[in-house]
């Protein structure tokens, strides 16, 4: 059968008529391969890919047959789709000015497969290579937005904070200029993220917080980006901007509900904190920010550890007691801190 999807298109290439009439029967050929099975209709869809870029066919009957081709695709089965996708892309690429629109809704949906696949760096890989301010083809301001945020979102998801960042700030350049309140939403989701990968902890809670007001979001995932606020808070430097930041989440009752909330209220009342909670702590965090403390125990010597846990405890210690005697509690302090 594919051999004779291949005798028709290439009968009807050397026909003559309307650009209606070529295009139907066209169609028809297309409908024709779409209902084989295999390996017939895998050979019979490279046929017609191998026709629709011929350039004896009008660019105005393939693009309209190539939108076509593209709708029918993500029917197939994904292995099939992902290799017809690949095909494609390399046929068409000679001709790529000519087929733009086509070949981005190829790289969308050959993107979702690798995104299911969990194959992130693919996935990120084949969006980037729509050009979005490159190409002939104007792309509206939202396409650009939310194919900027996706980029970003799949290199995070491969854990490559800085080829996310580079995405991200390039949708911060369009941000403003879009309407759309859910893909704003969605910039500042990644661009959260994108500051907490990046361990700039105290950037990451201010806007974790600030869309746990939002109400367009929902209630659950409001409550999971002050989860967020608070993880961060606690893993960034001491200073004023964290100082504010725990009073802050402190005042806010929500916070209550949250699992690091006991860590949260020893922090803000100067209170010491003890190992189980530390280490209870420790298991709600996410690898890259147990990684953030390991390597800065990497980097110190044992010597300059030893004098921060020790300038950590006295500082804990004078702020429960105006009397310390040392030889008294240093077993208990350091079986609290440790």
């Amino acid at each position: 059968m594919a051999a004779a999807v291949r005798q028709d298109l290439a009968q009807l290439m050397n026909s003559s008529g309307s650009h209606k009439d070529l295009a139907g029967k066209y169609r028809q050929i297309l409908e024709k391969a779409i209902q084989l099975s295999g390996a017939e209709q895998l050979e019979a869809l490279k046929a017609f890919v191998e026709a629709m870029v011929n350039e004896n066919v009008s660019l105005v009957i393939s693009r309209q047959l190539l939108t076509d081709f593209c709708t029918h695709l993500p029917n197939l089965p994904d292995s099939t789709a992902k290799e017809i996708y690949h095909f494609t892309l390399e046929k068409i690429q000679p001709r790529v000015i000519s087929f733009e629109e086509q070949v981005a809704s190829i790289r969308q949906h050959l993107a979702s497969i690798y995104e299911k696949e969990e194959d992130w760096r693919n996935a990120a890989q084949v969006l980037v290579g729509i050009p979005l301010e490159t190409g002939q083809k104007q792309y509206n301001v939202d396409y650009k937005l939310e194919t900027y945020l996706k980029i970003a979102r799949l290199y995070l998801e491969d854990d490559d904070p800085v080829q996310a960042e580079a995405y991200i700030n390039r949708a911060s350049l369009l941000q403003n200029e879009s309407t759309n309140e859910q893909l704003q939403i969605h910039y500042k989701v990644c661009y959260a993220r994108v500051l907490d990968y990046r361990r700039k902890f105290i950037e990451a809670a201010q806007r974790y917080n600030e869309l746990s007001y939002k109400t367009i979001v929902h209630e659950s995932e409001r409550l999971e980006a002050l989860k967020h606020a608070l993880h961060c808070t606690i893993l960034a430097s001491a200073g004023q901007q964290r100082s504010r930041m725990l009073a802050t989440l402190f005042k806010d009752e929500r916070c209550q509900q949250l699992a690091a909330y006991g860590i949260l209220e020893k922090m803000y009342l100067d209170r010491i904190i003890r190992g189980n909670q530390l280490q209870e702590f420790a298991a709600m965090l996410m690898p890259h920010q147990k990684a953030t403390r390991l390597m800065r125990v990497k980097r110190m010597s044992s010597a300059s550890w030893t004098e921060l846990l020790l300038n950590t405890i006295c500082w804990s210690a004078s702020k429960l007691y105006n009397k310390f005697t040392f030889d008294q509690n240093w077993s208990s302090l350091w079986d609290t801190c440790s």
